[in-house]
């Protein structure tokens, strides 16, 4: 290695701190000190080519989420905090004497404190035949994106690996339609986790989602495959074939700077600190995977935080008593994977001497629970929990706080028979329990958050960075602020608006109830004022849901907002879309000829859309009534694409031409649409339904998701696209066609019923007390006893449909409405077109001054 003479090191600008790293942890770190220092100079080298992205929603990735929205910081972020940074800049010597870092580009940056949040790299086991063409790892976003171009001509996936991240990446590969595959030496799946009989749960519902699980199996070679492009061979004399391989096996710190530059670093790797997160040398110091405190790696991204932040302590009060320090964290975790839910506390396993355990299954829902306490039952030492993790914000307070168990333990997880099961609220939780274990947030500061005037739940969060992390402490922070409000005496409202003093969910049932039919009803006997844009809508809304009453009528025209108001969705030009239903992605020849000679007659942009469907934009206003009469005269309906109503049930060609397809999805597809088109809801509902488990037609990311097994069809609900996707929940399994249109059914009327105003299905379950299980309950076994009701109300909207569309074109009256202008039939000058791609488009303000303007016919 090159010396450095003092003429040289004087050269070299010098840092007050530099980090090498810049993942979640290193990012955090440099949030931190910059947030309590805002003069130091700071430099950030990242080897990679772009700067912190989110890793623990890395999966999200193959469900549409880019590297931009990954991203946790920005360029300009950065610039704006006096960050200097760097990417691709791969550090290959510490030059400890100087206090110099070298990159491998020659570059050289000297520091006062040095900061290594290198991380991890993924843990290839050595198996001969590991370094293929693809055979791959999960780390990174370019690690993604070569696994989407070996999915791109495959067929077959493996993960090597049945932990956190191999099942991780497992879903990765499904999502991109592989048929998948998990090999996992151990005897059964997250055996750091779960217990034995939580990994046999675990493992049953990933088979059921059409993950084969392959337990007990150790990969000798992997060499030529003659069906796939490589066959793995087990010691146990047994084979699989596959077209890609996804090592997941584990991780490794990046230490090797460490042991090359004389760091002290632990026999089995990491680069050792103490608590303040100081390595062997004064000025360095380690934080996240890479480091190792008391012969420990910590694979979360919440103990990386709590490092950094006490690093950040040190570096600015050295030895002070005030000073922070990292003391080991929480490893308890709460994950969806594939859907599934999994939840991990404390000592899981029973390896407390002494220790005693509970546990609840119920086979036929596939939920696990275990609670492992002490000898004396009064304290929670650990728990288990899959398929189910209801429970896991009060276990894991119960288990961090050392509250005193109840005196039967087990009803904590046993399910709820009214008032028996013990709750643990807000005001049970001690000062120094922590609501967000991500940025180390205790109710303590929560309380002092809204000491400072932070008075609802956005400021609170804006102030502790609480529930911006993973996110799975949001209903726990919320109990404990509106508690910690309405001990103040701060009404914690849910009025809809300033006009109602009720929810949407209470005004459904006083509109129901009492058979209340219009807004002036309504606001004569419940309300006050003449209503607003957000009561009237809601309002509107309810009717639908309830009467499935004409929109345009006398009564209701005047609570509809501009989309409803004209049954099509208002463009940006001011010209309106027209979208007919295609039931299910179905469509004759004669129709598609159809839209193709009204998209032509009336010069309309056409689409082609997700929801298979074809999409007619630039309609003026007054044109919309003979488009739409010559749409319904060729055999179309309204899709209600401008409507909080149910827009499209999408489908694959299923059994009928699919070799894989192994029920007839396009049938089931079209009566499932044509039963709930006309149902009006508190937002927009989308369907889908697939033939088989490969699952073309994306159901598990629809409000209702269908997908065909052997022995009839898996119901998926509460998933949703958009800008913040969700997967949807496995809620029954292997139904026949009348069981599964009757619990659609009831969850869509209990989700009409219930939600709140503009929700999406999965707020609305995620928000419901005791999520997924609870509506289980209400939908299979009727514990609300309203089962009957619910599907009456379903049948009533069924019975009452009719095509809007129809309706308006038929009445003189609604005529009326869609005319440019009132004493004059003359069109917008305002609405031109340019052509672009052999179609129209609107035209900008540059160009409306030009020429170059599409004359409609």
């Amino acid at each position: 290695m090159a010396e450095l003479n003092d003429t040289s090191i004087q050269t070299i600008p010098k840092d007050d701190v530099l980090v090498i790293g810049n993942g979640m942890v290193g990012h955090h770190f440099v949030d931190q000190l910059r947030a309590q220092h805002p003069a130091c100079s700071i430099r950030v080298l990242s080897g990679e080519p772009r700067l912190a992205y989110d890793r623990v929603h890395l999966s999200e990735f193959f469900s549409g989420k880019t590297a931009d929205e990954l991203a946790m910081t920005s360029a300009e972020y950065y610039q704006d905090l006096k960050i200097s940074f760097h990417t691709d800049a791969w550090v290959q010597e510490i030059n400890k004497e100087a206090k110099v870092v070298t990159t491998r580009d020659g570059q050289k940056y000297a520091y006062q404190k040095l900061v290594l949040a290198t991380g991890s790299y993924p843990f290839v086991p050595p198996i001969p035949g590991n370094q293929q063409e693809h055979c791959l790892v999960y780390r990174t976003i370019e690690d993604l994106e070569a696994i989407q171009a070996s999915a791109n001509v495959s067929k077959v996936g493996v993960v090597v690996g049945g932990g956190l991240l191999g099942l991780e990446a497992a879903n990765a590969i499904k999502e991109t339609g592989l048929e998948t595959h998990v090999v996992e030496f151990a005897p059964q799946l997250m055996a750091v986790q779960l217990d034995a009989p939580g990994g046999r749960v675990l493992r049953d519902k990933i088979n059921e989602l059409g993950v084969k699980v392959h337990t007990q199996k150790a990969t000798t070679e992997i060499v030529p495959g003659e069906d796939c492009r490589y066959r793995m061979n087990f010691a146990d004399g047994s084979h699989l074939e596959t077209d890609m391989i996804l090592f997941s096996a584990g991780i490794r710190p990046s230490d090797a700077l460490a042991r090359e530059f004389d760091l002290s670093v632990g026999e089995r790797g990491g680069i050792e600190i103490n608590n303040f997160c100081l390595t062997s040398d004064p000025s360095i110091y380690a934080v996240g995977e890479c480091a190792l405190w008391q012969q420990r790696i910590f694979g979360l991204v919440a103990p990386g935080y709590t490092m950094a932040r006490a690093a950040v302590s040190h570096i600015l009060n050295g030895d002070s008593p005030d000073t922070l320090t990292f003391e080991g964290a929480d490893m308890s975790t709460k994950l969806k994977l594939m859907g599934v839910e999994v939840g991990s506390i404390g000592d899981a396993h029973s390896n407390t001497e002494g220790a005693l355990s509970y546990t609840y299954e119920n086979q036929a829902l596939g939920v696990y629970k275990k609670i492992v306490v002490d000898a004396e039952q009064t304290t929670l030492l650990g728990a288990v929990l899959v398929g189910d993790t209801s429970d896991y914000d009060t276990l894991l307070q119960y288990a961090l706080n050392g509250i005193s168990l109840p005196e039967f333990p087990e009803s904590l997880i046993l399910p709820s028979t009214g008032d028996s099961a013990p709750g643990l609220g807000a005001d049970a939780l001690p000062m120094t329990a922590t609501v967000c274990s991500c940025h180390n947030v205790s109710k303590g500061d929560v309380i002092a958050a809204i000491d400072e005037g932070n008075c609802d739940l956005d400021s609170v969060k804006s102030c502790t960075k609480a529930s911006s992390g993973c996110g799975g402490c949001a209903a726990l922070l919320k109990n404990v602020v509106d508690s910690e409000l309405e001990k103040r005496g701060v009404e914690v409202k849910k009025d809809i608006c300033e006009h109602f003093a009720h929810s949407r969910q209470e005004l459904f049932h006083i509109v129901k109830v009492e058979g209340i039919r219009t807004f002036e009803q309504l606001i004569e006997k419940h309300g006050n004022g003449l209503g607003c844009e957000v009561c009237k809508p809601a309002a509107a809304s309810i009717f639908a849901s309830v009467y499935n009453e004409f929109v345009l009528d006398k009564s209701h025209i005047g609570l509809q907002d501009t989309n409803d108001t004209y049954l099509g969705n208002m463009q940006k030009d001011g010209t309106y879309s027209v979208v007919p239903r295609v039931p299910g992605g179905e469509i004759t020849p004669e129709k598609l000829i159809l839209l193709g000679e009204v998209a032509r007659d009336y010069a309309l942009y056409t689409k082609i859309t997700g929801g298979q469907r074809v999409d007619l934009f630039g309609a003026r206003v007054e044109d919309l009534p003979d488009i739409w009469q010559r749409l319904v005269d060729g055999g179309f309906e309204t899709g209600h694409a401008y409507a909080k109503a149910l827009r499209t049930v999408k489908s694959c060609v299923g059994s009928t031409w699919c070799r894989y397809g192994v029920q007839d999805s396009v049938g089931q597809a079209i009566d499932l649409e044509n039963r709930y088109k006309g149902l009006r809801a508190p937002h927009k509902i989308k369907f889908a339904v697939s033939g088989c488990t490969r699952e073309c037609a994306e159901a598990q990311s629809k409000d209702i998701g269908v997908i065909a097994t052997d022995n009839g069809w898996n119901l998926y609900v509460c998933g949703n696209g958009g800008m913040k996707p969700r997967h949807a929940d496995l809620f029954a399994t292997d139904l026949d066609s009348e069981t599964l249109v009757k619990y659609i059914d009831r969850i869509l009327s209990f989700y009409v019923k219930t939600a709140d105003r503009l929700q999406r299905t999965s707020v609305w379950m995620d928000n419901m007390e005791g999520g997924l299980a609870y509506l289980q309950d209400v939908i299979i076994n009727d514990s609300l006893g309203i089962a009957a009701e619910l599907e009456a109300q379903m049948e009533t909207v069924v019975d009452t449909y009719q095509c809007e569309w129809k309706t308006a074109i038929e009445d003189p009256e609604s005529r009326k409405r869609f005319r440019q202008f009132v004493n004059s039939k003359n069109q917008d000058d305002n609405i031109t077109f340019v052509q672009e791609r052999g179609q129209i488009r609107p035209a900008t303000e540059a160009e409306k001054k030009s020429i170059n303007v599409v004359e409609l016919a």
